[in-house]
């Protein structure tokens, strides 16, 4: 793996991270992120987006002037959330309609057009589409601990629902965490969204504090390489 790729995917997952680094997408996270199913489902819907209209902004790149460069970007975004919207009416009708406006919202997300904007224009197609993944990868990841987080506290279950996407199988992978449980409505409403993304964020932060007093303190302990000085002319 070229050090560009790798670049890009640690910026994608970790590094700057579009939910927990650049704060991008807080409407649809908050809002629909209630349970594992439906942040996966949006997760996957904004993956397709963001891969697509970076593949096809890095393809015209060299043929769309300033003028309408954002407009055609946004154009291009729209087909493509348009495409995963009938995608997931044929497919996964019933989960599309849980998720509601969210998915034709997908057009606003700032992560998708800055992403288009930012690297896609300027960049070949490859590394477009390994940063359209990265990106997509990162939110995606987060989208899905949040809503696990909130599907565990405010129902006492995980993975319920599932099988909204891979059918009937996915009917038994529903786990009860908790028996009998009182359900915590903080945590399945939009509130609870806030204080558990506010979580993630904290110990990303804490991570990364972490590890870089770990390579401060490595770099003090490393032995002073002596250094041999020579001295020409006289000394008096």
């Amino acid at each position: 793996m070229s050090t560009q790729a790798s670049t890009l995917i640690k910026n994608g997952l970790w590094s700057n991270n579009a939910a927990l680094v650049q704060i991008l997408g807080l409407c649809p996270m908050l809002a629909v992120t209630g349970t594992v199913v439906n942040a996966l489902g949006l997760g996957l819907a904004t993956m397709v987006v963001l891969v697509g209209s970076n593949v096809a902004v890095s393809l015209i790149r060299n043929y769309v002037s300033e003028a309408i460069r954002l407009p055609a970007f946004v154009m291009i975004i729209a087909s493509f959330t348009t495409c995963a919207e009938l995608l997931m009416q044929a497919y996964t009708y019933e989960l599309y309609q849980v998720l509601g406006i969210f998915i034709p919202l997908i057009v606003t997300n700032c992560t998708i057009l800055g992403r288009a904007d930012a690297f896609a224009r300027k960049n070949p197609l490859i590394p477009s589409i390994i940063d359209g993944l990265a990106m997509s990868a990162g939110f995606l990841v987060v989208l899905v601990l949040l809503g696990a987080i909130r599907e565990v506290i405010g129902q006492g279950t995980l993975f319920t629902n599932m099988h909204l996407i891979f059918g009937d199988m996915a009917r038994s992978w529903e786990i009860e965490v908790f028996k009998n449980y009182p359900n915590f409505l903080f945590a399945v409403l939009p509130p609870g969204a806030f204080v558990g993304l506010g979580f993630l964020i904290a110990a990303k932060n804490f991570i990364d504090d972490r590890n870089a007093k770990k390579k401060a303190a490595m770099k003090t302990d490393e032995p002073a390489v002596s250094r041999r000085v020579r001295v020409t002319g006289n000394v008096g």
